[in-house]
């Protein structure tokens, strides 16, 4: 893993919640949930994120990378969308995005940056060894033929009782990632475990004691509404977190260092009198 300077510190993030981007505190606690899981089941295996915006989801993410693992990120970043209507998403919503400004936050809170591919997410297959990622994370184009592609991607990638994630499957300005994300559960054996407001978390192996666990852990949350219903002939776990209290976030190295301050602007002078009555206070006598 490589190291880039980035932006100087004085303009890098000083908390998590510094870093702009659209992760929620109920799936930073399914992220440390699985995740953790994970742990405590001494399953090996490599971490992935598909699009990664500034970085939030990844900074997260790298929290959880253990020695002799591999956290890879794949996004376009500055490069030329490979087709029209892709970069014309790109555009409209993803102008200012920059691998600089990504790698700078990244570098705030973690020693080294993970693998990075400045690519279309169509190679991934070709960087990443097959069945070798524990989570991977989906959260690349929103247009229904490339997020067909990433869930095979991501089906081809993802090791045994490994865990998927896919975002904006609801979001009513997405339907091409809700068509391609069902069309998985319902043709590809994708098997869901849980959904939130904004994601879906499953896998394509057995969902059942990943399940089971994850309702006993929400029993202990009052913070997290949840409930169950029959989707696709099994039980799907629905999240509410609206009033979830996120879990302990990663550490910026910039923690309390000082905001630089922006000079006041110098007091404007004030208004001068117009000329001709400037000249009738010099010429007139005074009374």
């Amino acid at each position: 893993m490589s190291q880039t300077t980035g932006a100087q510190s004085a303009a890098a993030p000083a908390r998590f919640s510094d870093v702009k981007g659209w992760f929620w505190p109920a799936d930073q606690l399914l992220f440390d949930w699985f995740l953790a899981r994970q742990e405590r089941q001494e399953l090996r295996g490599d971490l992935l994120e598909l699009g990664a915006y500034l970085g939030k989801s990844a900074i997260f993410l790298g929290s959880y990378l253990r020695e002799g693992e591999t956290f890879t990120v794949c996004d376009l970043f500055d490069s030329p969308a490979p087709d029209d209507p892709n970069s014309e998403e790109m555009d409209r919503s993803y102008a200012t995005l920059t691998r600089r400004a990504f790698e700078a936050n990244y570098l705030s809170f973690h020693d080294s940056l993970p693998v990075v591919v400045q690519a279309p997410t169509s190679v991934i297959t070709s960087r990443v060894s097959a069945a070798s990622c524990r989570f991977v994370h989906v959260d690349a184009s929103h247009l229904y033929e490339h997020v067909y592609g990433d869930i095979a991607a991501a089906r081809a990638l993802v090791a045994p009782d490994g865990i998927v994630a896919f975002d904006d499957f609801r979001a009513e300005h997405c339907p091409g990632v809700a068509a391609a994300v069902w069309g998985a559960v319902a043709t590809t054996g994708l098997r869901p475990i849980c959904i939130t407001g904004t994601k879906f978390y499953g896998t394509w192996s057995d969902p059942e004691p990943a399940r089971s666990e994850l309702l006993s852990w929400l029993s202990t949350r009052p913070d997290m509404w949840h409930g169950v219903e029959e989707v696709a002939g099994a039980p799907l776990i629905r999240i509410a977190g609206k009033k979830a209290v996120a879990p302990t976030p990663p550490r910026s190295r910039h923690e309390g260092e000082p905001t630089p301050s922006t000079p006041s602007p110098a007091t404007p002078p004030k208004p001068r009198a117009p000329l001709t009555r400037r000249l009738a206070r010099t010429l007139l006598p005074r009374r």
